[in-house]
């Protein structure tokens, strides 16, 4: 049935109030969403219960050592990362400039996206269009995702484990991994490595390669070689699972693209198997419900074309072994 107050309610509603309970969701907490937005604690936990009155539902369960958001908190945290979308996009909206494409690209990307392709269509774009300001922020393949689907940046480039059913998706390049050893372990300097030598072989791994996730083609591969049961180092960065590798704290996957200057240098070795090794494609994605400004829609169309005009057998990275 209809409520009578529900049409008062966006002009009886403080939108400040938004705002906070938003940080305060992603904070997990009152007091570090005060210290986020350099407020006193009071005032943050004031703001919530002026909201939850205005809603009249319960947000936050708020209990010593319990922080839990109800289904009605995270129904309106979603609306809330969505007109916070909104409004960020409202300076670019606005800068219209009839003469020359201003604007900013803002680009969620995760760790370690090496492509020469994408590389050279950047400075391409860059030269074009000198006034247009970029931002990258590096986060995991599903945060990624969640800020697309969020409208909180224009673009995102990430490994997806399924195709989005809102969000567009474009390959912009392939890759294969292989596994790897660093110069401190044992098999680094042996001959021919049998595969069985790596049974029972500590490792280190990626988060996203939990079941379901998009690498979770490189825990088969770890499974079929009979490596150790549960991982001993893990990271989401690319730079990090390298550093462990090298540190000898476990055998890990990497691009063989990217690793291959590691292993030129002779800081790491590829471990067998060198065929039918996991493929994975990186996506650049967007939201089409997004109000792109129009720095956006004419990245987005060049981006279309240039990497259409590219066969995916030329945007797919993969590498000989060097030292085997």
């Amino acid at each position: 049935m209809h409520n009578p107050s529900h049409h008062r309610f966006p002009w009886n509603l403080d939108w400040n109030l938004l705002r906070t309970f938003m940080v305060v969701v992603e904070q997990r907490g009152i007091s570090k969403a005060a210290h986020f937005l350099g407020l006193k604690q009071p005032t943050i936990s004031f703001a919530l219960k002026r909201l939850e009155q205005v809603t009249e539902q319960t947000l936050i369960i708020r209990k010593p050592n319990e922080f839990t958001v109800t289904r009605a908190g995270q129904v309106l945290y979603t609306e809330c990362a969505t007109i916070f979308g909104a409004v960020s996009q409202l300076p670019s909206l606005m800068d219209v400039d009839n003469t020359e494409l201003r604007g900013h690209l803002s680009i969620a990307i995760t760790s370690h996206v090496i492509s020469e392709h994408f590389d050279d269509f950047l400075d391409q774009f860059s030269n074009a269009h000198p006034n247009v300001t970029y931002s990258f922020s590096v986060s995991e393949s599903d945060e990624v995702e969640t800020m697309i689907a969020q409208n909180r940046a224009s673009f995102g480039i990430c490994l997806l484990s399924k195709m989005p059913k809102s969000l567009d998706a474009l390959v912009i390049y392939r890759e294969y991994f292989g596994l790897y050893c660093g110069a401190r372990h044992p098999l680094f300097s042996v001959k021919d490595i049998d595969p069985k030598a790596l049974e029972g072989e500590p490792f280190v791994a990626f988060q996203t390669e939990a079941e379901g996730g998009p690498l979770e083609a490189i825990s088969h591969l770890r499974a079929r070689l009979g490596l150790a049961n549960t991982w001993r180092g893990v990271s989401s960065s690319l730079n990090e699972i390298r550093r462990m590798i090298m540190s000898n704290i476990g055998v890990g996957a990497l691009p063989l693209h990217v690793a291959e200057m590691d292993v030129a240098a002779g800081h790491l070795r590829q471990l067998p198997p060198y065929d039918d090794l996991p493929m994975i494609d990186i996506y650049l994605i967007n939201n089409p419900a997004r109000r792109k400004s129009d720095a956006e829609a004419i990245f987005l169309s060049a981006v279309a074309k240039e990497f259409s005009a590219i066969d995916i057998s030329e945007r797919t990275y993969a590498t000989t072994r060097a030292n085997s």
